[in-house]
């Protein structure tokens, strides 16, 4: 006959309990799952992941993505403010909540150490886990008093039979912690990372306030502390992408514009014409006057200030430029141009290893005709292919002039259209403008 495999220390509790408190046992902890104010944030996020995915593969995907995308968020929001009134309102039910947290984290650094110690844990001790174990999980589903005091039970029969081992237990418990925290560091620096649109520069596009993803992964992943890209992993930037990278004129600032060339191309500037290998940028007009509006930068003002200049009204300055279609490489996206703004002649050639980039903004922007802010009349400025930190791609937080809460907070408030938003225009879309 086959020997039957020992226990480990969760089967031996569970084989304390009956069916109906094995389901009473599941239910509580899927209550709290749900009930976690990360459950609604974790569950969005993990649909935002997908949604990300989807409209980078196809372009014009989000048209019909984006709604039901932004309905999930207003659900996920209002279940979030559910569970926030209910911490305040429903005070027996919030009781047992917070009594279940000590005790079901004592649960797992009993199982976690019982389970690894198990031959060094005399009969008698781990009989008595168990039983203790046992005892306080049937009381997980009921009141608060004798959970805590089922906890309590546990608790001095741990320090009991599981003193000798607590060294290694906090040795795993910072273990554990500094590998989340590793991956964590990981996703920022190899696949993700938000961004803050600060400035003007990329309007339409962009408004200042829009908090957006950036794709890490697409280009290659730069060496830690340098700006040393080893391999390329899915492509190159192409012309038409827009790219957030290191100022090459002043590397402590991270820029955000749109590549107008790439390694290899002569591009030309003749009043509003631009040339590109020879080929004319494609332009048609979309709207005469656009109304934008713009605000000047708060970065390097103290924290004070920037708190201060989100409830100060009248930050924003009024503009109506006209609104363009640009062509690059057969894709359209939104250009502004100032009917004052002065004209400008010249042409480069794109050196290897860089890309040329300009903002979407063209009246507005110290992008690499103006040497990325240090002068309006120093030589062209390329940005090396190093300095790229990623490809932007969604908005996921838009934050501008307008929407819910702009008579609260100085004229900024929340943009719900802009939700979720990606970069790329859709031919079959109708027109981003207010």
């Amino acid at each position: 006959m086959a020997a039957t495999a020992p226990q480990t220390f969760s089967e031996a509790v569970h084989s304390k309990l009956s069916a109906e408190e094995l389901k009473a046992l599941k239910r509580i902890r899927w209550e709290d799952r749900l009930t976690s104010l990360w459950a609604p944030i974790t569950i969005l996020a993990c649909i935002f992941l997908v949604y990300l995915v989807i409209v980078e593969s196809a372009d014009c995907s989000y048209l019909w993505l984006q709604p039901p995308m932004q309905g999930l968020a207003v659900i996920a929001f209002g279940w979030w403010a559910v569970l926030v009134v209910m911490r305040y309102v429903a005070r027996s039910w919030e009781a047992r909540r917070l009594a279940r947290v000590p005790a079901e984290e004592l649960l797992g650094e009993v199982e976690a150490a019982a389970t690894k110690h198990r031959a060094s844990i005399k009969d008698r001790g781990w009989d008595d886990l168990v039983e203790k174990a046992a005892t306080l999980v049937k009381k997980l589903p009921l009141d608060a008093e004798g959970l805590k005091e089922a906890t309590k039970q546990l608790k001095a029969s741990s320090e009991k039979h599981l003193a000798a081992f607590r060294r290694h237990s906090a040795i795993d418990f910072g273990s554990g912690f500094a590998k989340a925290l590793l991956v964590a560091v990981i996703v920022r620096s190899v696949f993700l990372e938000p961004f803050k649109i600060p400035s003007g520069s990329m309007i339409p596009t962009l408004e200042i306030g829009d908090q957006i993803f950036v794709n890490k992964f697409i280009y290659g992943v730069r060496i830690p502390f340098t700006n040393y890209v080893p391999f390329t992993i899915v492509r190159s930037p192409k012309r038409g992408d827009i790219v957030v990278f290191n100022n090459p004129i002043f590397p402590e600032k991270d820029y955000i514009k749109r590549v107008i060339g790439v390694a290899g191309d002569k591009i030309e500037f003749k009043g509003r014409e631009i040339k590109v290998n020879g080929e004319v940028l494609a332009t048609r007009k979309a709207v005469d006057h656009l109304t934008v509006y713009d605000q000047r930068s708060t970065e390097g003002m103290p924290f004070a200030e920037q708190l201060q200049n989100w409830f100060k009204p009248g930050d924003w300055s009024k503009h109506e430029p006209a609104l363009m279609f640009e062509k690059i490489d057969g894709k359209e996206h939104y250009v502004l141009y100032e009917s004052y703004a002065a004209e400008s002649d010249g042409s480069l050639t794109v050196p290897e290893g860089n890309v040329f980039v300009m903002g979407d903004n063209r009246d507005h922007s110290a992008d690499g005709r103006y040497g990325f802010g240090r002068s309006r009349d120093t030589d062209f400025v390329y940005v090396p292919l190093g300095n790229i930190k990623g490809k932007a791609m969604v908005i996921w937080l838009p934050l501008g002039h307008g929407g819910w809460g702009q008579r609260i907070f100085g004229e900024t408030g929340f943009r719900f259209e802009r939700l979720f938003l990606p970069l790329t225009l859709c031919g079959d879309e109708m027109p981003r403008v207010k």
